[in-house]
C-alpha cells in the first residue's frame, strides 16, 4: 500500500509522496506531518482518492462484509425486505460510505456496478460479502461495461456473473416485485441494473392521483408510473418510449398485473412529436427523461432541455391536470431545475402551482458530505 500526502486545508491537493500508484490501488492518505487521515482507492483525475475509511493503517480484513452488513441493516430497518417487496438499492455510493459502488437486489438475485477501478479490483470480495450478508440472494451479477473507463487497462471482465452461475436459468423473463406488483427485470440488457428503483415512493404518490384519469407517461422504459396508474384506477394510461425494446418490456408488466384487457397502449414515439399532437388530451403527465446532463459542461444546454420538455407538458395538459416531472442529472441541482421549469411555465403563460417536491427514495441515501448525491429532482405540479 502506498500513500499520497495532503495539505490538511485543501483534501483535493494532493502530492505523490512514493512512486506514482496504479489506479484503483488502496492508498494511504496522510498529511503534511505525516499522520494517516485515513485510506481509499487511487484514481486518475481531479479527485485524487475516494476513501473508503478513516482509520490508520489498512483496511480491516472484514471491512466489505462490515459495510455491506451496515447498508443490508438499514434497508431491514426501513421495511423494504418483505413478502410484497424484493426490489430495493442494497449499496448506494457515497451514501453508504463505499464510494464508487452501486449495488440493487432482484429477489435472489444481486446487481453490482463499480463506477471506479478500485471497486472493480474489489469485484469478488464484494460479492462474497453479498452472499454471506444477504440470505435471500445466491447469485450476484457484475455489469459495469458502461460504468467503467473504457479507455482503461483493466484486468478481468466487466460483466458476468460472480456468484451462482451454474444456479442462473435467466431466458429474460425473471420477476421480482415492487409494492405486490410484479415488474420484469433484464439486467443483461435493460438499461443500468435493468430497472429504476429510485422512483419506487414516486410511483407510490402518482398511484394516489391516478383514479379516473387519462394518464400519459412520457419516457416510460418498462413502465413503472404506468403500471401504478392502473392500479390506482386510472381510466386510460398511454405509454410512450423511442425504444420498440422499452415498449414491449411496459406492455409484458402491464399484461402480466392486470392482463391483456387493461386500458392500456403504448406507443414508439419521440417524445416531442408525441406531446406535439396529443394537445389537451390528458389529465395527469409524467415527464421522466435520461440524464440530460452527465457532467457539469452540458448544464446549459441541459437546462434548455427540461425548460423545452416541460413546456410542452404545461402546453399539452387539461385544465386542472397534474404534471409529474423529474431531472435525474446529478449535475443539475434543485433550484437549476425548479427554475427551468418555472421558465417552461412562464413561457406558456399558464397558471401552476407546486403541490409536491420529490427525491430519491431512503435506499438510495444522500452522505452528508456529498451533496452531489442528491441526483433525482422531482416537482408535482397543478397546471390551472
Amino acid at each position: 500500500m502506498g500513500f499520497l500526502g495532503c495539505y490538511p486545508q485543501y483534501s483535493t491537493r494532493c502530492r505523490l509522496s512514493h512512486p506514482q500508484p496504479q489506479e484503483g490501488e488502496v492508498v494511504q492518505v496522510r498529511d503534511s506531518n505525516g499522520k494517516i487521515l485515513g485510506v481509499g482507492h487511487y484514481q486518475i483525475g481531479s479527485i485524487a482518492v475516494r476513501i473508503l475509511a478513516f482509520v490508520v493503517g489498512e483496511l480491516p480484513t472484514d471491512f466489505w462484509q462490515e459495510r455491506i452488513a451496515a447498508a443490508y441493516q438499514v434497508r431491514c430497518s426501513l421495511g423494504l425486505i418483505a413478502a410484497d417487496n424484493n426490489s430495493y438499492r442494497l449499496v448506494h455510493g457515497e451514501g453508504d460510505f463505499l464510494p464508487g459502488l452501486i449495488v440493487d437486489v432482484y429477489a435472489d438475485t444481486a446487481v453490482i456496478q463499480a463506477h471506479s477501478i478500485g471497486m472493480h479490483y474489489h469485484r469478488l470480495e464484494i460479492a462474497k460479502a453479498i452472499e454471506q450478508v444477504v440470505p435471500q440472494v445466491d447469485k450476484v451479477y457484475y455489469k459495469s461495461d458502461d460504468t467503467l473507463p473504457h479507455k482503461a487497462q483493466i484486468d478481468g471482465e466487466r460483466v458476468g456473473y460472480l456468484i451462482g452461475a451454474e444456479k442462473a436459468d435467466f431466458n429474460g423473463d425473471f420477476w421480482a416485485k415492487e409494492n405486490g406488483l410484479d415488474f420484469r427485470i433484464d439486467w443483461l440488457r435493460g438499461q443500468k441494473t435493468g430497472f429504476f428503483i429510485d422512483q419506487r415512493d414516486n410511483r407510490s404518490l402518482l398511484e394516489h392521483y391516478a383514479k379516473g384519469k387519462e394518464v400519459l407517461n412520457m419516457f416510460c422504459y418498462t413502465g413503472g408510473f404506468s403500471v401504478y396508474a392502473l392500479r390506482g384506477g386510472a381510466k386510460l394510461v398511454h405509454s410512450v418510449d423511442v425504444s420498440q425494446k422499452a415498449i414491449d418490456l411496459v406492455r409484458s408488466n402491464v399484461a402480466h398485473n392486470f392482463g391483456k384487457n387493461a386500458p392500456h397502449e403504448a406507443f414508439a414515439e419521440e417524445a416531442f412529436e408525441f406531446m406535439a399532437k396529443n394537445q389537451n388530451k390528458y389529465d395527469l403527465i409524467v415527464l421522466d427523461p435520461p440524464a440530460f446532463a452527465k457532467h457539469r459542461d452540458a448544464i446549459k444546454n441541459a437546462l434548455r432541455g427540461y425548460q423545452r420538455l416541460n413546456a410542452k407538458g404545461i402546453q399539452a395538459i387539461r385544465p386542472g391536470g397534474i404534471l409529474f416531472t423529474f431531472s435525474c442529472s446529478q449535475a443539475i441541482d434543485k433550484d437549476m431545475f425548479r427554475l427551468a421549469v418555472f421558465s417552461a411555465a412562464a413561457q406558456v403563460g399558464r397558471k401552476v402551482r407546486i403541490l409536491h417536491q420529490l427525491h430519491q427514495p431512503a435506499d438510495h441515501p444522500i452522505n452528508i458530505y456529498h451533496p452531489e448525491g442528491e441526483y433525482l429532482k422531482g416537482l408535482v405540479l397543478q397546471v390551472e
